[in-house]
């Protein structure tokens, strides 16, 4: 019975932190500059909390789908579900260490470095998992093309930060997070319709049975 929550905390998660990351920007001090400051900076800079906060529950939301796709034998194990795992105490490390001193600084770079590549890095290896395994292989059209979307971005944010001089890396940033949070999202659909979508299929068709022979 636990395991039918999985895919409402994931996708619960996944969208709460979408909208209070969007949300705190777009409300946030309008002499902030998204486009140029990364989202750590951007939290850090706001200091209302609302961002951190939603990291956190990403993470969360994340751990979620991954024990969900690991109640349901997805094929998920070894490095997949290391990475999975590996971006979400990321997150959860980033909101929970603050941004204010030097070193602290230098650990959100380094707990952001791990965030990003690991949904790419995992992705790769889920397409041809989940191709193979006829319960999965829906969400591996949409999967493809957010795994490039997101290996793109990677290689983007790697030019902008080392030779570009970290030129628009707020954009390139959101924009990789954008890809990455997509690709958790399209997994946690899946999870819900693989989780629920048997058993509202069983409800609909005894309800349409009932109204047959009444």
């Amino acid at each position: 019975m636990v395991k039918r929550f999985y895919p409402l905390l994931a996708g619960g998660g996944i969208l709460l932190a979408v909208v209070t990351v969007v949300t705190a920007q777009v409300s946030g001090d309008s002499s902030l500059d998204p486009v140029s400051m990364t989202i750590s900076q951007y939290a850090a800079h706001d200091g209302g909390g609302a961002i951190e906060t939603a990291m956190a529950v990403l993470g969360l939301a994340s751990l979620a789908l991954l024990a969900g796709m690991r109640a349901l034998d997805a094929p998920v194990h070894g490095w997949p579900a290391r990475l999975i795992g590996l971006w979400s105490v990321s997150l959860i490390g980033a909101a929970v260490v603050p941004s204010s001193t030097a070193w602290q600084g230098e650990l959100h770079g380094v707990l952001s470095v791990a965030a990003f590549v690991s949904v790419p890095a995992a992705a790769i290896q889920l397409v041809g998992r989940l191709g193979q395994d006829e319960r999965w292989k829906a969400a591996v059209r949409p999967l493809e093309w957010l795994t490039l979307a997101s290996g793109l971005g990677l290689a983007a944010i790697t030019y902008v930060a080392l030779p570009g001089h970290g030129v628009m890396i707020g954009l390139v940033e959101r924009l990789l997070l954008t890809a990455e949070v997509a690709v958790l999202g399209v997994l946690a659909v899946r999870l819900a319709q693989l989780t629920w979508g048997p058993s509202l299929r069983e409800r609909i068709g005894r309800h349409a049975g009932f109204m047959v022979h009444r």
